[in-house]
């Protein structure tokens, strides 16, 4: 391993978990209408539930021996600091894999299927499906701390984890993401196929044949979701139409305010996940808050959200020149997804091999439905071992 491969723990001041719970003391909830719900956004009953939990029961150092459970290492990659987890499988077979989260998740989403990746068998598992793991953080977003420079996007966070596998002395390997961690995984499979064995989603993109005739093809189940699809964007897209334009001004907020924060995640969680209607029928309080406990202790809120800016923005996005993915492809479907992405979609960007409809989960796979998740990468990859 290189020199500049620092190894990295987990080690939060009690003064900042101090200044966090002052705040939560403080905390100022606005008003809410009357039978409102969640239609206006996160609901404040629940995030007064939510914060009175964080301040008064929620246990950061049991959060801390969670991360710290498995080696942590940080580099520096172009000017970027990049945290990951590297966990080497005792197996001496082991399939290399990097897995990479999105927005406004993090590594909290894998800590429960870091020790099954790559130590299957001490978790009833077949030794034959274990994975040497890496899972970045992206830079900007959790240990990896703010990014530093203009014009870190999508492309620059591939350009990354390329750069993290060749340092890490990995010629070949399967690479794995969901939300932007998908993105950012098919652009590695674009710009470095001989690298990627095979490609494993859970998160899709896609594009009509014709774009004259989107709908052609398609089943009538697909058309009614291309359709929901519609609908759900002009209800839900307000959260990325601020990010990639004005994501310093919300951050003020964010950043100071840990009811803020919350809200702005947990809105997301709840309606991106298989929860029917209660997100906690998908997430613990203890495992929301892991999450966004990452983005508060780090003060990375702000440059999580810039990501966007850098990547869809105004004069800032002049688009992939996207040309197909031959590396072989699996899609897991969840049936929470907000993205219901076609296959013949999907099958004008990608290689598909494998495409698999899953009986439930959302959007954060991994975290909300770990078996389902973790049966279904080592079914697609036992054909590349």
């Amino acid at each position: 391993m290189s020199d500049n491969v620092k190894p990295f723990r987990c080690n939060v001041s009690d003064e900042v978990i101090a200044d966090l719970k002052m705040r939560l003391q403080r905390t100022r909830l606005p008003d809410q209408l009357d039978g409102a719900g969640w239609d206006y956004g996160t609901e404040r009953s629940y995030l007064d539930e939510l914060c009175t939990y964080w301040r008064d029961h929620f246990d950061w150092r049991a959060a801390e021996e969670r991360f710290n459970r498995f080696p942590q290492f940080t580099t520096e990659i172009d000017g970027e600091n990049v945290h990951f987890y590297h966990i080497r499988s005792p197996e001496p077979d082991a399939l290399p894999l990097i897995i990479t989260h999105g927005y406004p998740g993090s590594v909290a989403e894998f800590l429960d299927i870091l020790g099954p990746l790559s130590d299957p068998a001490s978790y009833g598992g077949d030794p034959r499906d274990a994975f040497h793991v890496i899972a970045p953080s992206i830079p900007g977003y959790g240990f990896s701390g703010p990014t530093r420079h203009k014009g870190f996007s999508l492309e620059k966070a591939a350009d990354a984890n390329l750069a993290l596998m060749e340092r890490l002395g990995y010629e070949r390997y399967v690479a794995q993401g969901g939300d932007y961690g998908s993105a950012i995984s098919a652009r590695m499979a674009m710009f470095k196929p001989e690298r990627l064995i095979a490609l494993h989603l859970n998160f899709i993109m896609g594009r009509p044949a014709d774009p004259a005739n989107p709908f052609a093809g398609l089943t009538e189940q697909e058309i009614a979701e291309q359709e929901w699809k519609r609908t759900y964007d002009r209800r839900e897209s307000g959260y990325q139409a601020i990010q990639g334009t004005k994501p310093q001004s919300l951050a003020y907020g964010l950043h100071d305010s840990p009811a803020g924060l919350a809200a702005w995640i947990v809105e997301k969680f709840k309606t991106w996940s298989d929860c029917d209607g209660d997100i906690e029928n998908a997430f613990s309080k203890d495992h929301l808050l892991e999450n966004i406990m990452l983005y508060w202790v780090t003060g990375t809120m702000n440059s999580a959200m810039r990501l966007y800016y850098e990547s869809i923005g105004p004069n800032r996005a002049p688009g992939v020149d996207w040309s197909y993915v031959t590396v072989p492809t699996a899609h897991a479907r969840f049936p929470g997804e907000i993205r219901p992405t076609p296959r013949v979609w999907a099958e004008q960007m990608y290689n598909i091999v494998r495409w698999t409809v899953l009986p439930k989960g959302g959007h954060f796979a991994a975290f909300e439905q770990p078996e389902l998740f973790l049966n279904d990468l080592r079914e697609f990859c036992r054909n590349y071992r």
